[in-house]
């Protein structure tokens, strides 16, 4: 599936000037008449390190109202979280009527860096194809909007982004010896991912996979993808209000 995208995709600077401003006055347009429709939304950000996930949300998140929405960097569970059944802190995190998730990383991590580093048992991990396919389909029946974006960028185009970060004093942090220990486990990565895009892409939350080699085209098409999701489901709301 992966060897199929075409990671070469670009926008022009140019391009990408004249778009970007009409893409964030739609999408602040569309939060607000969210807000007013009672119509949540579950935004989640999965994806190769380096593949630009965090850069990308802060665009996202410039020009929306915060009052609106609600961001989470999900880490690694807890030690009282792990003593209860592993989507709890997933269920707690879902937004009010209205009101917008932002998820970087999610709990698409079971199935990628638990299974590829051996964290979880693969009973478990197998189980959770399921578990995930259910969750979304339950709070897509209660209204959410479910948006998943895995962004894809090639090995070397991964080190290179890696070596680049760690020439930069102010930036090097991003890169630890984990990240490049995921970097040589590439191939690993890419049978769990196909593998998770496969078994969890249902018609309440299908995947995007975003060419993430060209940071302008990422950009774009992550914000062109959810104005056409939320007015898709707006759309919907109101036709079955008025029938």
């Amino acid at each position: 599936m992966l060897e199929k995208i075409d990671l070469s995709r670009k926008l022009s600077k140019n391009e990408y000037k004249a778009r970007l401003p009409q893409l964030r006055n739609r999408l602040y347009d569309l939060q607000k008449a969210c807000w007013d429709a009672n119509t949540p939304s579950v935004i989640l950000f999965e994806g190769w390190d380096a593949a630009g996930k965090g850069t990308s949300i802060n665009l996202l998140t410039q020009r929306i109202d915060p009052r609106g929405f609600k961001l989470y960097a999900v880490q690694e569970a807890r030690t009282y979280e792990k003593h209860m059944p592993w989507l709890w802190r997933f269920w707690l995190k879902l937004p009010n009527y209205g009101e917008m998730a932002i998820f970087d990383r999610s709990w698409y991590g079971r199935v990628l860096v638990e299974r590829v580093e051996g964290l979880t048992p693969e009973e478990e991990w197998r189980r959770a194809y399921q578990d995930i396919v259910d969750f979304e389909r339950t709070i897509a029946d209660d209204g959410y909007v479910v948006i998943k974006f895995f962004l894809h960028i090639g090995k070397e185009e991964q080190k290179r982004r890696f070596k680049k970060l760690e020439k930069d004093p102010l930036e090097s942090w991003h890169v630890q010896p984990e990240d490049w220990e995921h970097h040589r486990k590439y191939d690993a990565y890419v049978i769990a991912i196909e593998e998770m895009l496969e078994r969890t892409e249902t018609e309440w939350g299908p995947w995007t996979i975003v060419e993430a080699t060209d940071r302008r085209w990422t950009r774009v098409k992550i914000f062109e993808t959810i104005i056409h999701r939320l007015e898709e489901a707006l759309a919907k709301r109101a036709n079955t209000e008025s029938s």
